[in-house]
């Protein structure tokens, strides 16, 4: 039928732009972990910078890879997804680490606040001294609130109004869902989860500005030169950058509990690049701002080997 048609070449569509923004993310995604991976063998140990890094790297690669695979088999091969227990693990797998994308993320935008910034307040100083023996902690507990969301996708796929009989190519590549009570725990912790990450990076955004600020005014009145500017700089652009581009995200995951329900539209096809392309935009962010991931990312351009030569 013309409906079905035009259905497939819509899947093909939204499958082949996915598949533009998974791979990339996941190959930088890879590297991010590669690297940190070499180095920790090298080395026998890893900063706490680099521990939220290779986390972050693991969860957004599997996020993208599970995501992916979900997508393609909802749009062509959607038969298999008939199975209950392969619909709930690609849901509790899929939000477990995308969870942990955004606790990571918040947690690397905190622990560069805290680092860099500069503040006299006494419980300031205290985080500053005890955030490397805080990191592995912060880790633990953003993991532990990642699972939760994902326990909770997993017993909602598992309730009869949630059944994958009723998914199909029309309705963009996802289970049909009927919006009732079942689903108001699941949508009200993840968007919790959603808020108290973004709020964290704002505020790590502000406080890093704040903190800039003032040592800028500093300095013009001493007449000296701040040797920490340059990390200020460095890291407010990182932060500012994370910022933009976490709030597209954080926008397109609200969205996308709202339009849960719909059909296939241009709103749903929207929230569905930004999602898949932010943990890639983001990770590259990372790679550009971190000297040791940069300098291997370059080794292995094309261009670099071409200016050398």
């Amino acid at each position: 039928p013309p409906q079905q048609v035009n259905l497939t070449s819509y899947g093909v569509t939204v499958v082949a732009i996915i598949t533009l923004e998974a791979f990339p993310g996941m190959w930088i995604n890879a590297f991010i972990v590669c690297v940190l991976c070499i180095d920790w063998v090298k080395k026998k140990m890893l900063n706490s910078n680099e521990k939220i890094l290779l986390l972050l790297g693991c969860s957004r690669f599997w996020y993208l890879c599970i995501a992916w695979i979900y997508k393609f088999l909802s749009f062509f091969y959607p038969n298999y997804l008939y199975v209950q227990s392969i619909l709930q693990l690609a849901l509790l797998f899929q939000s477990f680490c995308n969870q942990c994308n955004l606790w990571f993320s918040a947690c690397l935008c905190g622990f560069y606040c805290i680092k860099i910034a500069n503040f006299r307040n006494s419980f300031f100083i205290y985080l500053k001294v005890k955030i490397d023996r805080m990191v592995p902690w912060l880790l633990l507990g953003s993991g532990i609130l990642a699972l939760a969301v994902g326990i909770l996708a997993y017993d909602v796929a598992d309730k009869p109004h949630c059944n994958s009989n009723s998914t199909g190519r029309g309705n963009f590549g996802s289970a049909h869902i009927k919006m009732d009570k079942h689903f108001f725990p699941s949508f009200f912790v993840a968007g919790f989860e959603y808020a108290a990450s973004f709020m964290v990076v704002i505020f790590s955004a502000v406080f890093l500005l704040f903190s800039l600020w003032r040592h800028k005014r500093t300095m013009q009145t001493n007449s000296m030169k701040d040797l920490s500017m340059d990390a200020h700089i460095r890291a407010m652009k990182s932060i500012f950058s994370f910022l933009v581009v976490y709030s597209i995200n954080f926008v397109s995951l609200v969205l996308s509990m709202v339009y849960v329900t719909k059909k296939a539209n241009h709103m749903t096809f929207l929230i569905l690049v930004f999602q898949y392309i932010f943990p890639g935009l983001h990770s590259l962010i990372l790679v550009f701002s971190n000297p040791k991931l940069e300098k291997a990312l370059l080794k292995i351009l094309p261009l670099e080997r071409s200016v050398k030569c």
